[in-house]
């Protein structure tokens, strides 16, 4: 397939406060593109439509082109609820997470998630490096919405919880830096030290089995 012509949205998860590193996580500055930039940069070619989950800075987000939604569950429920927001409005048939701070992604990262999911025919592809589930950064079918509904509507908010009751498939890389996420001032200056700036590609795929409830 050529650019954008796999059916998945991509939110970006930039709706937490950012407190520790001094609000709107994903406007901080890296190597002089914002975080979120380098975010973009590694899943807009293989995004049908990119959204960004904010709950503050809307018209900043907004001047990146990308239309930005804000959670539809009052409370600041957590990574689910910008989820919930983009399963409520998309229209292709795959939702993809990633959060806004984690600037190394590799460029491969849908493409083999979707691969991984088709071919397990599961309802979630998750991420996993450095031996660890990476929760936020998973690719779902637009189907489970009614099973996130539920969820949520429990007062649940676990993201783990949340993906071990629904059929998966894990989707090993092999570089764990790619997952690197900035949360605090002294993260992400000393992420400013490093001379590669993003991995632009992962060396090898391991699919494994793995079924929840349904």
């Amino acid at each position: 397939m050529t650019a954008n012509q796999f059916p998945v949205t991509t939110v970006i998860l930039a709706g937490g406060l950012g407190t520790r590193i001094g609000g709107a996580k994903g406007l901080r500055i890296l190597h002089g593109t914002t975080l979120i930039g380098w975010v973009l940069e590694a899943v807009s070619r293989d995004s049908a439509k990119v959204l960004i989950n904010a709950n503050e800075a809307h018209d900043a987000y907004a001047q990146f082109g990308y239309r930005v939604i804000a959670d539809q569950i009052a409370g600041w429920p957590g990574p689910l609820a910008g989820l919930h927001a983009a399963l409520s409005i998309a229209q292709s048939e795959y939702v993809m997470t990633v959060p806004c701070d984690t600037p190394y992604l590799p460029d491969d990262l849908i493409v083999r998630l979707l691969a991984a999911l088709r071919l397990n025919a599961t309802e979630v592809a998750v991420a996993v490096a450095g031996g660890r589930r990476q929760p936020a950064i998973a690719l779902y079918r637009r189907s489970v919405l009614p099973q996130l509904i539920a969820y949520l509507g429990s007062g649940k908010r676990k993201v783990n919880d949340w993906l071990d009751g629904l059929r998966l498939c894990e989707v090993v890389f092999d570089n764990s830096s790619a997952f690197v996420n900035i949360n605090s001032r002294d993260e992400l200056a000393s992420a400013a030290q490093r001379s590669v700036k993003r991995p632009f590609a992962s060396e090898q795929n391991v699919i494994t089995n793995d079924s929840g409830n349904t």
